[in-house]
């Protein structure tokens, strides 16, 4: 079955740098789009990245030119690097697969298999 693992969190200051990682099993993954995802308590869950089977990107206004993307194809993993970050940068960020392959700027066509997610905490 699909399966993602997100790892890489942990506390930094404002101003800091972070690396995420997800690394995937159970499904052909050159064949997907893969997005990272955030939730903050109290507050929906909101689409950060997408990266399609072609490498193009998406972000959302918050994280653009801050945030990068990558895959490595043959270690089914995605990464985010995650720069400048923010107070309100702090939640819990999963990663998702997407089978369409290509990612749209809803974040729409994800599965809903979600790992355990990866504790961001950006202090001020």
């Amino acid at each position: 079955e699909v399966q993602l693992v997100e790892s890489g969190g942990g506390l930094v200051q404002a101003g800091g740098s972070l690396r995420l990682s997800c690394a995937a099993s159970g499904f052909s993954f050159d064949d997907y789009a893969i997005g990272w995802f955030r939730q903050a308590p109290g507050k929906e869950r909101e689409g950060v990245s997408c990266i399609s089977i072609d490498t193009s990107t998406v972000y959302p206004v918050s994280v653009k030119d801050r945030f990068t993307i990558t895959r490595n194809n043959a270690k089914m993993t995605v990464y985010l690097e995650m720069g400048s970050l923010k107070p309100e940068d702090t939640a819990v960020y999963y990663c998702a697969a997407n089978p369409w392959g290509y990612c749209y700027d809803d974040f729409s066509g994800f599965l809903e298999v979600w790992g355990q997610g990866a504790l961001v905490t950006v202090g001020s």
